[in-house]
């Protein structure tokens, strides 16, 4: 080998060692604060968009999460961790500064969503399969409890699983009709509380913000049933009993959900089940005032943290819609279609900007909330749920 090819080769290996401290370099995460982070659910590909909120733009993509068709998403109180609850039973911690995945685990068969403690110190999630809810420590998602979802006929898949105050976790029994609550206030070994007579099949649940009140939804029939936490002892109160009393029932296209309950003044705003209505309820009283005909039969109806409108997006075939709602008038002030199958809807912390994702169209479109006029787009594949960090420090989503 010549002197001159010996020096061609150092220089070169001098480039590459160069080159590589600089990719190294520039894969360090960015110094940034948390608060105006957020995460796009890609359904089809198993994998986030991490983007900011602020910039309207997207950080970063984390792959690797699993079967996301129905996930969901609850974040530590510091921010910087998601937890991503995958409907293969999967459950994964990403940690959104470094845009990497911290912990995986496979925890059942088949889940339905999940819940973060008060304190951030448990993550639970509910399962159609086996049945029941899994608990897990936030910081190793290690283990801590195992509880069967068991009744008379075997075992229950669970749903509407909610936090409350005081390590509570609620979930509804969908084939037993009834309410547990988990306490694990006195440690990691819950104490047991089982509420019968909720109802036939209730199927989604919310919990208000000053952690009151649990309302689960039924699709077995017509109505609501709702516990008062603060009262003992706890009692379930069947609401809106027969709404749909002496008109023919809809087919359900899609399940309406109240996680992203609307809480408008004093009044809840609640989609009604396979009709095209939406269902305004005195917040004190729980009696019905009025009600919207609507596009469809809607999914979500979220309001600004101001309560002045609601948005609302409707199932399949008509889900290619937004209509939003005067929350003074229960009249409809704007319509328009985004794209082909608008699944979901989340305001900003401080309800300037609503993002919603169109799963057809592979974009996030970002509107302003009172001009309604169209700020941004995102790419992304197959887009379902936009959750920010800001329900950190929300209860009951």
């Amino acid at each position: 080998m010549t002197a001159l090819l010996k020096s061609l080769l150092i220089i070169a290996a001098t480039l590459m060692a160069s080159v590589t401290h600089a990719v190294a370099a520039d894969q360090q995460p960015v110094l940034r604060g948390t608060g105006n982070l957020g995460i796009i659910v890609e359904r089809t590909t198993g994998s986030l968009v991490i983007f900011d909120a602020t910039e309207r733009r997207m950080i970063s993509r984390v792959e690797g999460l699993g079967d996301l068709s129905h996930a969901s998403a609850v974040f530590s109180p510091d921010e910087r961790y998601a937890f991503i609850f995958g409907r293969d039973g999967g459950l994964t911690k990403v940690d959104l500064l470094t845009s990497s995945i911290v912990h995986r685990v496979m925890q059942a068969g088949n889940s339905i969503g999940g819940a973060i403690s008060d304190d951030g110190t448990l993550v639970a999630v509910a399962n159609y399969e086996p049945g029941g809810i899994k608990v897990f420590d936030t910081a190793t998602l290690a283990e801590v409890a195992d509880i069967p979802a068991t009744w008379t006929g075997g075992r229950s898949k669970t749903i509407g699983l909610e936090d409350a105050p005081g390590r509570r976790f609620l979930f509804s029994l969908w084939d037993a009709g009834e309410t547990w609550i988990a306490d694990f206030s006195k440690g990691n070994t819950p104490q047991i509380t089982k509420l019968t007579g909720m109802g036939d099949r209730p199927y989604d649940a919310l919990v208000t913000s000053d952690g009151r009140y649990y309302v689960a939804g039924l699709f077995g029939e017509d109505g609501l049933t709702v516990v008062d936490l603060w009262q003992s002892p706890l009692t379930p109160r069947r609401i809106l009993r027969g709404y749909g009393n002496g008109e023919t029932k809809l087919p359900v296209y899609k399940m309406p959900h109240l996680e992203s309950w609307a809480l408008a003044g004093n009044r809840f705003v609640l989609p009604a089940i396979g009709r095209h209505e939406l269902l305004w309820v005195d917040a004190r009283t729980f009696e019905e005032t009025n009600r919207t005909a609507v596009y469809g039969q809607p999914v979500f109806a979220v309001a600004g943290p101001d309560g002045r409108n609601v948005w609302v997006n409707f199932a399949h075939p008509l889900n290619d819609t937004i209509q939003v709602v005067d929350s003074l008038t229960g009249s409809i002030v704007k319509q328009w279609k985004p794209g082909p199958a608008v699944l979901h809807i989340e305001f900003a912390p401080r309800g300037h900007d609503v993002w919603v994702s169109v799963r057809d169209a592979n974009v996030v479109q970002v509107y302003d909330a009172y001009t309604f006029e169209k700020k941004a787009e995102i790419a992304a594949n197959s887009p379902s749920g936009i959750f920010l960090t800001a329900r950190a420090h929300r209860m009951g989503l």
